[in-house]
């Protein structure tokens, strides 16, 4: 198969051919084909947070194997070809639920397998305090627990790849030093933690700030604080929601010069909710609303924000937008960046890559439009087409 597209990172018409699951050749073309529009062709997308989808969570007693292959099909459809299948805050019996529901999923469906490279685990040992906690509920927040952590890992068929916590608790580092040892990888989101437990974390191996800017208190004290000692550690890369709802435009800019465009990792954070219409909706914990501009908030107040609701190709849109970055510097943060953090095998568009290809159209980055996100004409996974069609 093949198709011809503008490389992300170039910029040049390319011939882009694959084979089954691998690419074989890609021919820069001396000139455009005129084919009468500009299209787009990158790497697929990968977002290492996604809640949901369509009115379904991950976290959930009611998850089926089927939900699970439903959901992942539907971020096809975004340009997402890898994802991992995100639990928040719930109670152990839910979690060991979900996690076999997942498992059950990626081994009935070939597909679907290599659409989740792991599991990421955002709590539950996380922040009990209100802010850092989010909408993370209250009564199922707890000290990390190895014993715990290895039952929900068996029960995920060892998926579990990713997990956010909050170093604030007693016996956080060495839980960290035991997770990583064992191939997981350790984030720090959620927390109330001092500078000094943080940079335990980070020496027992954490290496990653989970939607750092979010998920902390309203008010902090202007230094020391935990944003900015996870900010300054160069040790730690940092995840962020550039929704437009999630982080101002000015912050986006400050956190990507900090960390640079290596260190950044683009995230979708979309809740079970997103794909729904604007209206107030009951969810495991607390009733949530999604206001006519797609924000995603805890019911009754427009500020407090309960997940996101628009895909990961918003935020590469975003991203250029708010910070300056290059297209190319935009897909890395949701292809290369993403894989790197996982310790997952980084494709580029070279002979030999995965044929996992995500071919586009990009709005206009001068637009004051809000909603404004990569317009996906196809998705390739493995090789075939798994949403839209190739241009002719």
């Amino acid at each position: 198969m093949e198709l011809l597209a503008r490389r992300y990172d170039t910029g040049r018409w390319t011939r882009v051919v694959w084979e089954q699951e691998r690419l074989v050749e890609l021919e820069t073309l001396t000139r455009p084909p005129g084919l009468g529009e500009e299209l787009w062709v990158a790497p697929g997308l990968v977002d290492i947070q996604v809640n949901g989808y369509g009115g379904q969570e991950f976290a959930s007693a009611e998850l089926t194997a089927e939900h699970v292959q439903q959901i992942v099909r539907r971020h096809w459809q975004f340009g997402v070809t890898r994802l991992c299948p995100t639990l928040t805050t719930q109670s152990p019996q839910v979690f060991e639920h979900a996690l076999r529901a997942i498992d059950q999923a990626c081994r009935e469906d070939a597909q679907v397998a290599a659409s989740v490279p792991g599991v990421h685990l955002e709590g539950p040992f996380i922040s009990r305090e209100d802010g850092p906690r989010g909408a993370h509920p209250a009564e199922h927040c707890r000290r990390p627990d190895w014993e715990l952590f290895c039952r929900w890992q068996q029960a995920a068929g060892g998926r579990v790849r990713l997990m956010t916590l909050s170093p604030e608790y007693d016996g956080s580092a060495e839980f960290v030093r035991r997770a990583v040892l064992s191939g997981v990888r350790i984030a720090i989101g959620h927390t109330a933690a001092t500078g000094e437990q943080i940079l335990r974390a980070v020496d027992a191996g954490a290496s990653l700030s989970t939607h750092l800017g979010n998920g902390a208190h309203r008010t902090l004290p202007r230094h020391p604080n935990y944003l900015w000692m996870q900010l300054g550690e160069d040790r730690l890369s940092a995840s962020l929601i550039v929704d437009g709802h999630h982080l101002p435009p000015e912050v986006v800019r400050v956190f990507v010069r900090a960390k640079g465009v290596r260190r950044c990792v683009l995230v979708s954070d979309v809740s079970g909710l997103a794909g729904l219409p604007p209206g107030k909706y009951d969810s495991s914990g607390c009733r949530l609303e999604i206001l006519p501009d797609g924000r995603l908030v805890i019911a009754g107040q427009r500020q407090l924000l309960a997940g996101a609701s628009r895909p990961l190709g918003a935020g590469v849109v975003n991203v250029m937008r708010f910070a300056g970055v290059s297209l190319a510097q935009a897909v890395a943060m949701a292809t290369r960046n993403p894989c790197r953090v996982l310790g997952l095998r980084v494709d580029r568009l070279q002979v030999g890559a995965a044929a996992d290809l995500v071919v586009f159209r990009l709005p206009d980055l001068g637009s004051e439009e809000p909603a404004a996100e990569l317009d996906v004409v196809a998705t390739v996974l493995q090789g075939q087409v798994v949403h839209g069609q190739l241009p002719k």
